[in-house]
């Protein structure tokens, strides 16, 4: 009888332990998705920010970035491309780009001449963007390869850009207060590591996740 009982026992235990064991998970995967992206009150203030697609768009999408990032590279090349064909083309997304300055002095000088052409010519920033970062070494990109001689060299292969202008607005007061302002927008919504992706209000945990930024994408089309 006793056998009985010890037998009745450890099957009570055994099913209780499985059942802590289910709640745990349960606990940890619902924190998992909801660490999947970290809510802010508002969203940046985009203001006279670098716009690619319909300013009128519900959904706004931002990328705090570095031109000496590799990882920021990466993601241009690999993400960038499908989000614009699958909803910034549509009308439904508009896409801003913030600059960090992570990586010092070549970080805010390929910030400067990015927002030089972007004040001169609107329609040669994105081309101007990606000649940059095409220009990322992919070994060793912690050497000095932003230069003004390089950024003048990539302007002067940008169509519409005034290389004139740009040499000229390269260090003006307008641009040195751009970069400030987006040093301050990195402050204001705590980035830490480069890229950080925001779909309105959310950043991202994982940049590179596409899934989850669909999915919140899809979410704030429907209105939740």
């Amino acid at each position: 009888m006793a056998k009985k009982s010890n037998n009745s026992f450890k099957l009570i235990m055994i099913l209780t332990l499985v059942v802590v064991g289910i709640l745990a998970a349960i606990i940890i995967l619902t924190q998992a998705t909801k660490e999947d992206a970290q809510s802010f009150e508002n969203m940046p203030d985009i203001s006279g920010q670098p716009i690619l697609g319909e300013e009128a768009a519900p959904v706004t999408i931002v990328e705090f970035g570095d031109f000496k990032c590799p990882a920021c590279k990466a993601w241009g090349e690999n993400v960038y491309p499908q989000l614009v064909k699958d909803y910034v083309e549509s009308g439904k997304v508009k896409f801003v780009y913030i600059n960090v300055l992570f990586h010092g002095q070549e970080s805010a000088l390929g910030a400067a001449a990015a927002e030089a052409v972007w004040k001169q010519n609107s329609d040669a920033y994105w081309d101007f963007h990606k000649q940059l970062f095409d220009e990322q070494p992919s070994a060793n990109h912690d050497s000095q390869w932003i230069t003004t001689d390089k950024l003048i060299e990539i302007a002067s292969n940008t169509d519409g850009v005034d290389l004139e202008q740009f040499k000229e607005d390269l260090t003006s007061q307008d641009i040195v207060d751009a970069v400030r302002l987006d040093s301050e927008l990195t402050e204001e919504f705590k980035v830490e590591m480069t890229p950080t992706i925001m779909v309105n209000d959310q950043a991202l945990t994982d940049p590179f996740d596409y899934e989850k930024m669909v999915e919140i994408i899809e979410q704030e089309l429907d209105g939740e």
